[in-house]
C-alpha cells in the first residue's frame, strides 16, 4: 500500500527509535560534551530529561526501606523552532519531528546524517529494534443540536450498552497486531480527549516496530525497515478511519 498523501496532514508528531546494545563502558552523563558539540550545527538547544528510579527494600524484622534516585534519562538536542529534536539515550538514538510534518521523506536526509553522527560517539554495538510512531489529530465535527455518529467517522467506533440512557464522554481502545508475512508489531491507541467548542479531538497513536535490522553502517538496510514500518503505520491508519473522516485532512491523487 502507498503512503496515503493528505493536503492537511493530521499528524502532530512522527518519532523514530533506533534501541541498541551499547557498549559496557558507555556513560551518558559523561559523553554530554561530546554529543552537545557535534549537534550544535542545527540542534543548538539543549534538554535533560529527568528519570525517578525508586526502591523499595524489605528484610525480615526491619522496617521497610524506600530510596530514590534520579539520573538523566537523555539528551534531547533541539533545533531553533523547536520542531525537530535529536535524543541521545540510555537505550539508542530518536529523532522526532513536530508538527508541521510535510512526509518522512523530507526527514529521511537529516536522520541519516544524525543516525551517523550518533554511531560515530555512542559505538552501538548492535541494533535491537526500530520503531516508527505517528501521533495524529483528527478533529471531528460537531454539527449544532446533532449526536456525534462516530461511525461515521471511525471503521470500528466505540459503542454504548444503552444509548437510549446514556451519552458518550470519553473513550480509550488500544489494541496490538502481528503482521504475519514481515513479523512486525504494529501498536494503536485511539483516545478521545474532552470536546473543544464544535469539535472532538481523537488522538490516534501507530507504533510499528521491526526487530529484524542489519549492520549499524548498512544505511539501506535501516531504511528498508523505515519504509516497511512506514506502510504499516499507513495501512493502519487507512482502515481505522473511514473515507468521510479522510476526506476532513483534503486527500491529494
Amino acid at each position: 500500500m502507498h503512503p496515503v498523501k493528505l493536503g492537511n496532514s493530521p499528524v502532530v508528531e512522527v518519532v523514530l527509535d533506533i534501541d541498541c546494545d551499547l557498549p559496557p563502558d558507555f556513560d551518558l552523563a559523561r559523553s554530554e560534551d561530546r554529543f552537545t558539540e557535534v549537534f550544535l550545527h542545527g540542534y543548538p538547544k539543549l534538554r535533560k530529561p529527568i528519570v525517578a528510579m525508586h526502591r523499595v527494600e524489605m528484610k525480615d524484622g526491619s522496617p521497610l526501606h524506600t530510596s530514590a534516585e534520579f539520573g538523566v534519562s537523555a539528551f534531547q538536542h533541539v533545533s531553533e523552532d523547536e520542531k525537530q529534536i535529536v535524543q541521545v539515550r540510555r537505550e539508542g538514538f530518536s529523532f522526532n519531528r513536530l508538527a508541521p510534518y510535510y512526509g518522512l521523506d523530507e526527514c529521511l536526509p537529516e536522520i541519516e546524517r544524525t543516525w551517523r553522527l550518533f554511531i560515530g560517539l555512542a559505538s552501538p554495538i548492535k541494533i535491537r529494534l526500530i520503531r516508527l510512531r505517528y501521533v495524529n489529530l483528527i478533529s471531528l465535527p460537531i454539527l449544532p443540536g446533532q449526536p456525534l455518529q462516530l461511525s461515521e467517522y471511525l471503521v470500528n467506533s466505540p459503542s454504548l450498552p444503552d444509548k437510549e440512557s446514556l451519552g458518550l464522554l470519553r473513550f480509550l481502545d488500544q489494541r496490538a497486531a502481528l503482521e504475519k508475512e514481515t513479523k512486525q508489531v504494529v501498536e494503536w491507541v485511539l483516545t478521545s480527549q474532552g470536546v473543544v467548542e464544535d469539535r472532538l479531538p481523537v488522538i490516534l497513536d501507530i507504533s510499528s516496530i521491526s526487530t529484524i535490522t542489519g549492520g549499524l553502517d548498512d544505511w539501506g538496510g535501516i531504511l528498508s525497515q523505515i519504509q516497511s514500518l512506514r506502510r504499516l503505520n499507513n495501512q493502519v491508519f487507512s482502515k481505522i478511519l473511514t473515507e468521510k473522516c479522510l476526506q476532513l485532512f483534503h486527500p491529494l491523487d
